[in-house]
C-alpha cells in the first residue's frame, strides 16, 4: 500500500468558529500522527466562510508545534498571491523551528475569487503569467548564498525545504516535469484532466538534483463510517458545500442531511453530474478498502493524500481511523 497523508482545509463548521476549527485541526493531526499518516498538509484559501486556513504558514506552525514526527506542510501556497521571498522566509522559519518536517507545495490558482485576489495582491497584472519564474526564484532562495548575492532569505538560504508542484491541469504537471519536482494533483475536486496530467508528468519528467524519478501524489476524498449509509450521510456535508459554492453562496460546512439527492435534483444537478466530486470513496470499511485499492491500482500514485470534509469532529476522526485500518489490511494482503 502506498503511503497515505492528510489534506486539511481546517473547516469552519456551521454554528462554530475558526478558533474551534484550529483546535480540531490539531487534534486530527495528532491522531493522524499516531495512525501512521506520512504528511499533514494545509491549504490556502481566502474569503471562504467555511475554510480557516487562509494564513497557511501560521496554521502549519500551530500543527507542527503540537506534533512530533509527522511532516507538516502546505498543499498548497498559492504563489501568485505572494512575493517568493516572503514565502521563502516563512518556510525557512518553519524549517528552522521544525527541522526535517516541513513541506512546501505551491500552485498558481488564487484560491479565491478575482475580487479577493485583487485585494490580496493589489494588482493582477502578470502575476499568473510569471508563475514559472516565481517558482524558480523561490527555489533559488533555498540555495546556499552565493558571493555577492544582493537578496537572500533569512532564514531560508541553504535549508532543505522540499518543494512540490500542485495542480489541477496539465500546466502544473508539465512545469513539475521540467523542473524535476514532485507533483500533487487535485483529483479530489478537479479530476477531469487527471489521466492526462499523470501522463504529461511521467512522460516529460527530467531528473534534477532534488528528484531522480517522477514522484506523484494524488488527492482523494474519503469518507468512511461503520456502514455505507452512514458514510453517504456524512458525505452530504461536502455535497452541500459544493452545491452552495456552485450557486455563488459559499457557507460554513453544514451538518449532514438525509435528503441530499432531492436537494441536488431541485438544483438541477444529478449525482452523476457532480464531476468535481467524482473521485470520492464513500462507505463502510469494506467499501473503503475496495475503493482505495481500485484507485491505487488504476492510477499508480506514489502517495495518496486524503481529505474528508465531515461536520462532526468525532466522525471525522473515526473516518481516518477506518481508512488507516483499510490501508493496513491492503498492505497485509499484498
Amino acid at each position: 500500500m502506498v503511503p497515505l497523508s492528510v489534506l486539511d482545509l481546517s473547516p469552519i463548521l456551521e454554528g462554530s468558529d475558526a478558533a474551534q476549527s484550529f483546535r480540531n485541526t490539531l487534534d486530527l493531526a495528532q491522531h493522524a500522527e499516531r495512525l501512521g499518516f506520512k504528511r499533514y498538509w494545509l491549504a490556502e484559501h481566502h474569503n471562504m466562510p467555511g475554510i480557516a486556513s487562509a494564513a497557511t504558514a501560521v496554521v502549519i506552525g500551530h500543527v507542527a508545534a503540537g506534533t512530533r514526527s509527522i511532516r507538516v506542510g502546505a498543499g498548497g501556497i498559492m504563489l501568485p498571491n505572494h512575493a517568493p521571498l516572503v514565502i521563502a522566509e516563512q518556510f525557512g522559519t518553519l524549517e528552522s523551528l521544525f527541522p526535517g518536517r516541513i513541506d512546501l507545495g505551491v500552485g498558481r490558482a488564487p484560491g479565491t475569487d478575482q475580487l479577493t485576489a485583487r485585494a490580496l495582491r493589489r494588482t493582477l497584472v502578470g502575476d499568473v503569467d510569471r508563475f514559472p519564474q516565481d517558482v524558480i526564484e523561490l527555489m533559488g532562495y533555498f540555495q546556499p548564498v552565493q558571493p555577492g548575492q544582493p537578496v537572500r532569505a533569512v532564514p531560508g538560504a541553504g535549508l532543505d525545504v522540499p518543494l512540490w508542484m500542485l495542480g489541477s491541469s496539465t500546466f502544473g504537471a508539465e512545469l513539475a516535469a521540467i523542473l524535476g519536482l514532485p507533483y500533487a494533483f487535485a483529483s479530489h475536486f478537479a479530476p477531469a484532466q487527471l489521466e492526462q496530467a499523470i501522463q504529461v508528468y511521467r512522460t516529460n519528467f527530467r531528473p534534477s538534483e532534488r528528484l531522480a524519478e517522477p514522484h506523484l501524489m494524488l488527492a482523494l476524498n474519503v469518507v468512511a463510517a461503520e456502514t455505507d449509509a452512514e458514510a453517504r450521510r456524512l458525505f452530504s456535508s461536502l455535497q452541500q458545500a459544493f452545491l452552495n459554492l456552485r450557486t455563488g453562496r459559499p457557507t460554513p460546512l453544514p451538518p449532514p442531511v438525509d435528503d441530499m439527492d432531492r436537494r441536488l435534483a431541485a438544483a438541477g444537478i444529478s449525482p452523476a453530474e457532480q464531476g468535481a466530486l467524482a473521485k470520492a470513496v464513500v462507505g463502510g470499511p469494506e467499501t473503503v478498502r475496495r475503493g482505495l485499492a481500485e484507485f491505487v491500482e488504476t492510477y499508480r500514485p506514489d502517495e495518496v493524500i486524503v481529505t474528508a470534509q465531515i461536520y462532526d469532529h468525532a466522525a471525522r476522526i473515526r473516518s481516518f481511523e477506518l481508512l488507516a485500518e483499510a490501508a493496513k489490511a491492503l498492505a497485509e494482503a499484498a
